[in-house]
C-alpha cells in the first residue's frame, strides 16, 4: 500500500469520530476484516479494541457484519449491552459485489427494531462500507 493510501485510511478512521482514550469494542472479527483500518482505529484510540468476551462499558462498537452472520436485530441488541449512553455502533459490511454483501436496506430495517437510528453511511475501505447507528432518544 502506498503512503498516500495509508494516509487516507488513517483519515477515514479519524472521520469515524474516534479519539485518544476512547474504549471501542470490536464484534464480528474474522480473517476478512480490513486490518489496516483496525490498526488505524487502535492507533487513534491509543489501545487495543475490546473483543466479544469483554464486558466493560465502551464508547463505541465496531461491528463487522456479513450476509450470513445470522439475525442482525439480535446482534444489534446484543451489541448495546456494553455501549455507554451516547455511544455509537458502526456496522461495517462488505460493499456491493463483495462476498457477504449486506444491502443497506437490511441495516435500515433492523436498526429501529433494535432501538437504533441510522445517521450516516460511508465507504471506509476498498471492500467495506460503514453505517453509523445511534440509540434512539428516549421520550
Amino acid at each position: 500500500m502506498s503512503e498516500a493510501d495509508a494516509g487516507t485510511v488513517a483519515k477515514v478512521a479519524g472521520k469515524l469520530g474516534f479519539k485518544d482514550g476512547d474504549l471501542v469494542q470490536e464484534l464480528g472479527y474474522d480473517d476478512d476484516v480490513d486490518f489496516l483500518l483496525r490498526d488505524n482505529i487502535e492507533d487513534l484510540i491509543g489501545s487495543q479494541m475490546f473483543d466479544e468476551d469483554d464486558h466493560d462499558v465502551v464508547d463505541a462498537v465496531i461491528f463487522w457484519w456479513r450476509k450470513d452472520d445470522g439475525d442482525l436485530v439480535d446482534a444489534l441488541v446484543d451489541s448495546l449491552t456494553t455501549l455507554d449512553e451516547g455511544g455509537v455502533v458502526w456496522i461495517l459490511s462488505p460493499k456491493s459485489g463483495r462476498d457477504g454483501y449486506v444491502p443497506p436496506a437490511e441495516i435500515q430495517e433492523a436498526a429501529p427494531t433494535a432501538g437504533l437510528h441510522v445517521t450516516t453511511t460511508a465507504g471506509v475501505s476498498a471492500d467495506w462500507a460503514a453505517t453509523r447507528l445511534v440509540p434512539r432518544k428516549r421520550q
